[in-house]
């Protein structure tokens, strides 16, 4: 991948990343590792940077936090051609103004109030950049303002939060989260074999398809679990209530975005069941 690399870890892998590091992970991607680390980001959020073999230009892929060290990094990866926002939240999206400002190029997003200098993406746009052929997959679920972007030259998707490298995805407060949810992976589980997954979190994995599969298998049982605790609780549980039965085993410090994540499977439920 051309454009000025970032000093430093050489033994940075997708287990073990490191921050301040350039890491290519395809021919036409290239991580760096934004070091903000919690409970609900991992181990910080995934920029990604895309350009084309032997392109001087690069796109962005969720600037992450107001951190003038990492966009110091990122912008060492330009000339940037263009910003582009997998979603609202402020770990992919906080320093986005602030850096399109340095580098002079646009923000684009699903959400219009996240662009700038631009109009927002549609579904299924196609966007010729940095020499690439980047397609948007709109998943909504995490957020409703979710979306994927295919990269066909090289068989890649970038997922931002609608499929982690580790872990699964906290669903949005919105009416309807997890219907749209269930459907956004099952348009990814017919990815064909071998499509590298490059996500807003956690480690890139090498077949996105089955990794969605995993994600519905999951969900699923997720649900199943949900149902029986409706029949013990009895009619109309609090979320907590739910989340005190199926997600006993996971850390209490984690219950208030299984909280989010019940009341829209119970939503579901409601409309389904």
């Amino acid at each position: 991948m051309s454009g000025r690399v970032v000093p430093g870890p050489a033994d940075a892998t997708p287990e073990h990343p490191a921050y301040g590091l350039l890491r290519t992970v395809t021919q036409a991607a290239a991580v760096v590792l934004a070091e903000n680390p919690s409970p609900m980001t991992l181990d910080g959020t995934n920029t990604w940077i895309l350009r084309a073999p032997g392109q001087a230009g690069c796109v962005v892929v969720d600037p992450g936090p107001e951190d003038p060290a990492h966009l110091d990094r990122l912008e060492a990866c330009g000339p940037v051609e263009l910003v582009v926002l997998t979603h609202r939240h402020l770990d992919h999206t906080e320093a986005a103004r602030t850096f399109a400002g340095r580098v002079s190029a646009p923000v684009r997003a699903l959400d219009p109030t996240l662009t700038l200098g631009a109009e927002g993406l549609a579904a299924g746009e196609r966007l010729a950049v940095a020499g690439l052929d980047l397609r948007v997959l709109v998943t909504p679920g995490h957020t409703d303002d979710s979306l994927c972007l295919m990269v066909d030259d090289d068989g890649s998707v970038l997922t931002g939060d609608t499929v982690l490298g580790r872990g699964t995805t906290v669903l949005g407060d919105y009416e309807g989260a997890l219907t749209d949810y269930l459907d956004s992976l099952r348009r990814l589980a017919e990815l064909p074999e071998g499509i590298t997954l490059l996500p807003g979190h956690g480690p890139d994995l090498a077949d996105a398809g089955e990794t969605a599969r995993q994600y519905l298998r999951h969900r699923e049982q997720r649900l199943d679990q949900v149902r029986a605790a409706v029949d013990e609780l009895g009619p109309e549980p609090t979320p907590r209530q739910v989340v005190e039965i199926v997600y006993a085993d996971v850390d209490e410090k984690l219950w208030p975005a299984a909280d989010q994540s019940v009341a829209a499977q119970l939503e579901h439920l409601r409309r389904v069941d």
